[in-house]
């Protein structure tokens, strides 16, 4: 039997799976981290952190398996999106990497928009200049520490150090590389006209590569930390999102995925580049080759759930929460969520939003603001949902639902009724590693197309279906929309104390 292996560095912690060549998951293992918050919406993470987590996270999997590393025919990785891992010419890390929910680039935005014209921008890369995106960041180590940006060589995202760390190789695959809106979208490949207008050399960005493509093979030296073979493929892999896309099989036209993790994603593959005017979603290449994507994200999404139990019930499990959410019913008893805890992407593009609860009464207890908390941000999620149909992505029918939070029956209904479509889940469960390694698969030639490889190993269950509240919920998605335009001046006031 042959095998290959998905790598997901994510923001807590970095997974690896194993795959056989059908596409079954053999074994799974994960490494912890932290990240490190220096200032108020500072976050960061040192790389090594993510490699030696990857070294771990392969090792147990060996152990765990009992398969060798001679047996795996190829790697495919992924992860967190926009993070900025800056090297010299020696290789080595010029300063710890700012993350994709870090917000100090506010400055860094505009001064994108001004260099380059905020329509243009969004013309080239489908996108605005967002806090979250990795051009703001180089803006910004270059404006504050330009000691720092004089040493930097190679701009690489956080999947591509590990990738680095295993290979020798400085790459990025096109979903992760259009992330840094340094992309022309079309192209699919680094802008010459945004790079000039940044002051960013071509040099100093790396080659791009399909998401199945192999792109290097594993060094002496990363074979004898991770017990994988010398000269195995590695291949380019992808973002998180579109990783985890490829793993719910959401890689053509009109298959809707949604992500509820830390952050919440709305994720909708098209054959062409497709983006809202305004900026207010996202757009990217996907990485299935020639297809693209569109994608609503809210920052606070399963991490709103997980900031109220550590804040107000810590010793409270989440199965008794939820349990509790069950019992205060659809609605919440008039209460309301606003999930912006970082400040929000889509759609308000508003670093300074705060959370908040709105209609606190003496009734309300824990139950019911864990019951607003899930359907404030499945409200979000429908925001996103519906500013993507408004600019041509077709309505669905049904969604594929990975990540964490959908693990509870609960917010599985409470999707289901607010964004009115049933809602499925794969049988893996595995999410962005298991597109990874389906990539891998790809690279390896265990299947001749990503298509064919969703096709053979997703399996696909409904879970969820509109169960008659979408009266009541698109009243409370109604009376929530109108909560951010009434709240603006305040989130802004309190941000600058």
């Amino acid at each position: 039997m042959r095998y290959v292996i998905g790598l997901d560095v994510a923001t807590t912690s970095t997974k690896a799976l194993l795959l056989d060549q059908a596409g079954a998951v053999v074994a799974s293992t994960s490494s912890p981290y932290e990240y490190d918050m220096p200032r108020p919406r500072w976050t960061e993470q040192h790389p090594v952190v993510w490699w030696d987590a990857a070294v771990r996270a392969v090792r147990l999997l060996f152990d765990q398996s009992e398969v060798f590393g001679g047996e795996v025919d190829a790697v495919g990785l992924t992860g967190q999106m926009h993070g900025s891992v800056l090297l010299d010419t020696d290789g080595e890390v010029v300063r710890p990497a700012i993350l994709w929910n870090d917000q100090r680039t506010v400055d860094e935005c505009d001064e994108i928009r001004n260099r380059i014209g905020r329509q243009r921008l969004i013309e080239i890369t489908g996108n605005d200049a967002l806090t979250g995106f990795t051009a703001p960041k180089l803006l910004w180590v270059a404006n504050h520490e330009p000691e720092n940006w004089a040493k930097v060589a190679t701009i690489l995202l956080p999947k591509d150090y590990v990738r680095f760390r295993l290979t020798d190789v400085r790459a990025v695959d096109v979903s992760d590389g259009s992330g840094t809106i340094l992309f022309d979208l079309a192209r699919r490949n680094w802008s010459p006209e945004v790079l000039a207008a940044l002051g960013i050399a071509e040099s100093q960005c790396p080659t791009v590569f399909e998401g199945p493509e192999i792109i290097g093979r594993i060094s002496s030296e990363a074979a004898s930390l991770t017990g994988l073979a010398a000269g195995t493929p590695v291949a380019a892999g992808g973002g998180d999102q579109a990783a985890n896309a490829v793993g719910v099989g959401a890689v053509t036209s009109g298959i809707t995925a949604l992500s509820l993790g830390t952050s919440g994603v709305v994720f909708a593959p098209g054959d062409r580049p497709t983006f809202d005017s305004d900026g207010r979603a996202n757009s990217f290449c996907h990485a299935t080759p020639d297809k693209w994507h569109m994608m609503s994200v809210m920052l606070s999404a399963a991490g709103s759930l997980r900031w109220l139990r550590d804040a107000l019930a810590p010793r409270t499990s989440f199965e008794d929460l939820l349990f509790g959410a069950a019992e205060a019913g659809p609605g919440a008893s008039g209460l309301t969520f606003l999930p912006y805890l970082s400040g929000e992407r889509t759609p308000h593009n508003d670093p300074n939003a705060t959370g908040a609860f709105v209609g606190l009464k003496l009734e309300h207890d824990l139950r019911h603001m864990t019951r607003a908390v899930l359907e404030g941000v499945a409200f979000g999620l429908r925001d996103g949902l519906d500013l993507m149909v408004a600019v041509g992505i077709p309505q669905p029918v049904s969604i594929r639902a990975s990540g964490g939070g959908t693990k509870s029956t609960l917010w599985r209904q409470i999707l289901a009724d607010v964004l009115e479509a049933d809602i499925d889940i794969v049988a893996t469960g595995e999410g962005a590693a298991f597109g990874a390694g389906l990539l891998a698969s790809v690279g390896a030639g265990h299947f001749d197309s990503v298509e064919s490889a969703v096709t053979n190993a997703v399996e696909v269950e409904t879970v969820a279906m509109p169960a008659g509240n979408a009266a009541l919920y698109r009243e409370g998605h109604s009376r929530y929309k109108a909560l951010y335009p009434a709240m603006k001046l305040a989130f802004s006031a309190s941000t600058d104390r």
